[in-house]
């Protein structure tokens, strides 16, 4: 750890801390105040710092933190995006301490946006300050794009990006929005599954009913529901929906063999989160089916009467939330339709089904031989000790499909999160090691990055 990280780590977490107070969360209308303070302490720190032409662009919904610093056009340019909104943190009740009263326990911050994301952003922010003040200044051009709103599918952004193409140019997109294997081993995500995400509703009665005057002679929307879903998928959870694995990119046993080669135990996996026995489509690996696989889950359901005691009644509706994690070849769009039909299609008589699409995004893979990965892997073995493993990550981050098509950039994945940081979970926190690791690699990166666009 350089010197001047040691001495000012303290104040790093502290302004980590003051931010995560801010409980930016996009989702929901009533937070809205508090996201655009979000922007604004971000867009403060900025200006603190140096950075030069720092502006909140505004956009239909929340702003985008824009800033820049060029010191040479003949030098690469390095574009950064974060994000600083964050998911709702409810059920409270499950949180161990208040969600947007961050604490530090066991070297872990716990707030909601601890990890996801915006403690990954700030060490972006501590990392150019660190190279501004103790390493004569950044070695290349940087760009900052900061949004607020990917936790509701970034629908802004691709408007944003495509109105300032030139504004953004760059040679390179540094995101750290993924995680690493372990704090004893690195590794630098390569893939991540695109997303279809769903909200589904089915009306049966004009009203709710009193289920012993109705019950037996009419359609119940929930067990209506939850038949439909427990249709999409077979004995051997494969999805039922035609058509849904015809573009579905098939790994060799080569490719398959090498991507196993991450260390990972499924005794341990089970027992980080509370399983008896892991659980997914017959034929395929935990490791394979979190990376390479497509998924459909429920990620929530609801209708009738859910308060206390009992009220018996046949509810009138009933709804439901349902995401589809893509791989490659598939697009959001043609599984999109195919779900739409497919669940409107299997709807009993008696039923209305109405399907509404929310956001979705791309599957990428990005290249491991590019200059731009070979000076992430290099930053990471010099701060860790140990060769980073490029791996396939299981989430959704659909903006690095859209800066390929709009700006033609491919990005690094340059993240230092863990699997156990209960991301959009109650308790969610980030390491302080991880966090002050990130801020000692993300200078490394650029002094690499520049030397070998040099050479």
């Amino acid at each position: 750890m350089s010197t001047y990280l040691e001495e000012n780590k303290d104040r790093f977490l502290s302004e980590l801390l003051d931010w995560l107070r801010i409980p930016s969360v996009s989702a929901d209308p009533k937070f809205h105040g508090d996201v655009l303070r979000a922007a604004e302490y971000l867009k403060q720190r900025f200006e603190e710092l140096g950075v030069d032409n720092v502006e909140l662009c505004q956009t239909a919904g929340n702003p985008i933190v824009y800033g820049e610093k060029l010191i040479d056009p003949s030098l690469p340019t390095v574009l950064v995006y974060g994000h600083y909104d964050v998911q709702p943190a409810d059920p409270y009740e499950l949180w161990d301490s208040p969600p947007f009263e961050p604490v530090i326990k066991d070297e872990k911050i716990y707030a909601r946006g601890a990890c996801d994301d915006k403690g990954q952003v700030y060490m972006h922010v501590k990392a150019f300050e660190l190279m501004q003040r103790s390493q004569g200044g950044v070695p290349c051009n940087v760009k900052f794009m900061i949004e607020g709103e990917e936790e509701i599918g970034s629908n802004n952004l691709a408007l944003f990006v495509r109105a300032n193409k030139e504004k953004l140019k760059a040679d390179v997109i540094l995101i750290s929005d993924t995680g690493i294997l372990s704090n004893d081993q690195p590794s630098i995500e390569v893939g991540l599954r695109g997303l279809s995400y769903h909200e589904v509703e089915v009306t049966g009665p004009n009203r709710d009913l009193h289920s012993g005057l109705y019950g037996g002679a009419v359609p119940n929307p929930i067990n209506i529901l939850c038949k439909m879903i427990a249709s999409l998928h077979d004995e051997n959870n494969d999805i039922t929906i035609p058509g849904f694995y015809d573009k579905v990119a098939v790994l060799s046993a080569e490719e398959r063999a090498e991507l196993n080669r991450v260390p990972h135990s499924d005794e341990e996996f089970k027992q980080s989160i509370g399983l008896k026995d892991i659980y997914g489509e017959k034929g395929y690996t935990t490791v394979e089916r979190i990376g390479i696989r497509p998924t459909l889950d429920v990620n929530g359901i609801w209708g009738g009467y859910t308060g206390e005691g009992a009220k018996t009644v046949i509810p009138s509706k009933a709804f439901a939330k349902i995401s589809m994690r893509l791989v490659p070849h598939q697009t959001s769009e043609e599984i999109t339709q195919l779900f739409q039909s497919h669940f409107e299609r299997i709807a009993p008589a008696g039923v209305h089904v109405q399907v509404r699409p929310h956001h979705g995004g791309e599957p990428v893979v990005t290249p491991t031989d590019s200059v731009a990965y070979q000076a992430a892997a290099k930053a990471l073995e010099t701060t860790f000790g140990k060769k980073p493993i490029p791996t396939r990550g299981g989430g959704s981050i659909p903006i690095v499909a859209m800066f390929k098509t709009e700006l033609g950039l491919d990005s690094v994945l340059l993240g230092f999160g863990l699997d156990s940081d209960a991301i959009h979970s109650p308790n969610e926190h980030y390491g302080v090691f991880n966090f002050l690791k990130g801020i000692e690699t993300i200078p490394h990166f650029f002094q690499n990055y520049v030397a070998a666009s040099r050479s």
